[in-house]
């Protein structure tokens, strides 16, 4: 598989750097500014465009378009950026765009994505490895996506929210707020349903860990005080909890921000969020 195969009908223009093994399908475009890694395959009617790498391994499917340019009325052309990881699988008509001349410039999406039929990825958003968006699952602009996050189908992730690492979104959800590493989200407007506990066995988390956390999720969400409060008696007493302190840290690291919370916390009633 050395060998690179390009179909008689698909266009590569001049200045593309395609790698070895790479296989492009019939009605294929192939920009001037784009680079595909080794081992490459465009299954067929794949368009790839602007400042665009595609990782080593990587299989797209038919109608996608990756490398268009930012859907945002402040981008004024400038010369941005896509970069998708290795061993993706991105399928029929997603889309995912550069990075806005306003923004960080670069839209980032990381290793052994898995990309379902419609998913979009906006300009700006930074998306981590092992991460799965289903059907129609949409990040807006400047959208922060940790590791291993997986998006139901026909979610949207409204723009600027971050996403913490091995959190689950379910489907058919408005994500406007910050979602805390390891939870579940879900509903319109999103709320926090407890953690990700498929998640967490799948990690290899003992019982011993889930447990603490639930427990410092219990009193992070506390709605007898003000979570700030909280999250700074949490913070003493599970400074020895690394994923608790993970928790702790996105939400204060980056100042005050939305984040998506219990049912109870907003209502003020007490509850342990469904978690399981």
């Amino acid at each position: 598989m050395s060998q690179t195969h390009i179909h008689p009908s698909a266009v590569v223009e001049h200045g593309a750097r395609i790698g070895q093994g790479v296989r492009i399908g019939p009605l294929c475009h192939i920009g001037p500014d784009v680079t595909l890694g080794d081992g490459v395959e465009l299954v067929g009617h794949v368009s790839v465009i602007g400042v665009t790498t595609i990782g080593d391994g990587t299989t797209v499917y038919p109608h996608a378009v990756l490398g268009g340019p930012p859907q945002d009325l402040k981008h004024k052309g400038g010369r941005t950026t896509l970069t998708v990881g290795r061993n993706c699988t991105i399928r029929e008509y997603v889309t995912m765009h550069t990075g806005t001349d306003s923004g960080r410039g670069a839209t980032v999406v990381g290793d052994n994505g898995f990309f379902l039929v419609a998913a979009h990825v906006a300009h700006d958003c930074i998306v981590g490895d092992n991460v799965t968006m289903t059907n129609q699952a949409t990040l807006g602009g400047h959208c922060e996506v940790g590791d291993h996050v997986i998006i139901g189908g026909l979610t949207a992730v409204h723009q600027n929210v971050r996403i913490g690492r091995r959190a689950f979104l379910g489907g058919c959800s408005a994500i406007v707020g910050d979602v805390i590493p390891f939870a579940m989200a879900v509903g319109n407007r999103a709320r926090l349903q407890g953690f990700n506990l498929v998640g967490m066995r799948r990690a290899g988390m003992a019982r011993a860990q889930v447990l603490t956390m639930r427990e410092a999720y219990r009193r992070i969400f506390d709605p007898r005080q003000p979570v700030a409060r909280n999250l700074e008696a949490v913070a003493v007493d599970y400074a020895d909890a690394p994923e608790v302190m993970e928790i702790v840290d996105f939400m204060t690291k980056r100042g005050k921000r939305h984040m998506c919370v219990p049912p109870y916390a907003d209502a003020g009633e007490p509850g342990d969020g469904s978690d399981g």
